[in-house]
């Protein structure tokens, strides 16, 4: 079966109850050196945003194969340093303002069986009409760094996010970001806890919503990670 006819067979949904089951044995798969996401944090983010919880389901064998959580948050209460714990009130998802005018984008996960596939621009798509449906101006997130383990001894972080940046080096979770219409905003140390492949590091990620910026007259502060555009 090809990229496309999977991609056909999938559908996004919001979260529910039910998914949590399937959403944990997903998590425990995809970070084995962490807490998984159980049923005591998915009630929490379903209370606090039930909007921004989505699950990307299988239609041919009813299972659930990809999951994204997002919360809203007041960007100016935050400082674009802080860690996981720090912008997911420690992942209970607490801290979630509806005032606020960005979507943090907490996670995104897909089931190591059913990668290359789609799933995760279906998610990622969906994060994106989300922001657009609540007239927000940027989803932000912490992007995991997964590939730095290996140059670790050779460079530090944020040469390694350059050269991602500027294609000289491929990154499983970052080069996927910037192709999904994300730029890099700050290389944050500690972001994580045990999470070796990226040394504990994250790239602080924007996508902007821009007819929404310019509806609202918004000046774009210039980041210094933006780089001329690739011919």
């Amino acid at each position: 079966m090809n990229d496309q006819e999977d991609q056909g067979r999938i559908i996004v949904r919001n979260t529910t109850p039910a998914d949590f089951a399937d959403i944990e044995r997903i998590s425990r798969a995809v970070y084995p050196f962490d807490e998984p996401y159980t049923p005591k944090y998915l009630r929490k983010h379903l209370e606090a945003f039930p909007e921004g919880q989505f699950v990307a389901c299988d239609t041919g064998t009813g299972r659930v194969v990809g999951m994204a959580a997002s919360l809203i948050i007041l960007w100016d209460d935050y400082d674009s340093l802080d860690s996981y714990s720090d912008f997911t009130d420690s992942g209970y998802f607490t801290n979630h303002d509806p005032a606020g005018r960005t979507l943090y984008g907490a996670e995104v996960m897909v089931d190591p069986e059913m990668r290359r596939r789609g799933i995760g621009s279906l998610l990622y798509a969906a994060r994106r009409r989300l922001a657009e449906r609540f007239a927000l101006l940027r989803i932000r997130a912490g992007a995991r760094l997964p590939g730095y383990g290996r140059y670790a001894d050779r460079m530090d972080a944020e040469t390694y996010v350059r050269k991602v940046i500027t294609r000289e080096l491929k990154d499983p979770t970052l080069t996927f970001q910037l192709d999904q219409g994300f730029h890099v905003l700050a290389v944050v140390p500690n972001y994580y806890t045990h999470d070796p492949n990226s040394r504990d590091y994250a790239a602080l990620i924007e996508w902007v919503n821009e007819p929404q910026i310019l509806r609202e007259g918004i000046t774009r502060p210039p980041s210094r990670f933006h780089l001329p555009a690739r011919p």
